[in-house]
C-alpha cells in the first residue's frame, strides 16, 4: 500500500490477533523463593517430565496426562509452586486430550505471554508464582468467557475436594 496506508491496517491487523484475553507480564519479585531458584534447584525438585514442560516450555503428548479424563470434584495447583489455578468446576471436556479449563480461580494466578515456537504465534500460560510454563489459551472455549486453558497435567496436582 502507498502513502503510510500500510500502517492503519497492520495495526489494526496487531490488534486483533490476540485471543482477547488481558496480556501480562511477569513481576519479578525479589523476595519470591521460586524466583531465585537455580536450574540445579527446579532439576532436583521436579519429575523428568515436569521440568521439561515447567522450566523449559515441553509438553506432553495428548491423552497421557493425569488429568485429561479426571472427573473428581476438587483443586488444580501448580506442580512447580503449589499455587492455587484452577476448579474442577470450571474443567470441561474440550476433546484435545489435555485438561482445559475456561477460567483460573482467581485474577493474576496466572500470566499470557507470546509463544512463537514451532512457526506458530499462540499465547503462552505461566503461573503467576515460579513463572512455571503451563501451556496455552486459546479463544474457542465455552462461556462465560470463551477461553480454553488447555493444560499439561504434568505441570498440575490436583487435590480432591
Amino acid at each position: 500500500m502507498k502513502d503510510g496506508k500500510f500502517l492503519p491496517f497492520f495495526i489494526t491487523l496487531t490488534f486483533l490477533s490476540g485471543c482477547g484475553q488481558k496480556k501480562t507480564s511477569l513481576v519479578s519479585d525479589k523476595e519470591n523463593p521460586f524466583r531465585k531458584k537455580t536450574k540445579e534447584q527446579w532439576e532436583k525438585e521436579l519429575k523428568p517430565l515436569q521440568y521439561d514442560v515447567l522450566r523449559e516450555k515441553g509438553t506432553e503428548r495428548a491423552f497421557t496426562g493425569a488429568y485429561w479424563n479426571n472427573h473428581e470434584r476438587g483443586t488444580y495447583y501448580c506442580a512447580g509452586c503449589h499455587q492455587e489455578l484452577f476448579s474442577s468446576e470450571a474443567k470441561f471436556e474440550s476433546g484435545t486430550g489435555w485438561p482445559s479449563f475456561f477460567q483460573p480461580t482467581k485474577e493474576n494466578l496466572l500470566s499470557v505471554g507470546m509463544d512463537e515456537s514451532y512457526g506458530m504465534m499462540r499465547d503462552e500460560v505461566i503461573c503467576s508464582r515460579c513463572g512455571g510454563h503451563l501451556s496455552h489459551v486459546f479463544p474457542d472455549g465455552p462461556e462465560p468467557t470463551g477461553l480454553r486453558y488447555c493444560i499439561n497435567s504434568v505441570s498440575l496436582k490436583f487435590e480432591k475436594e
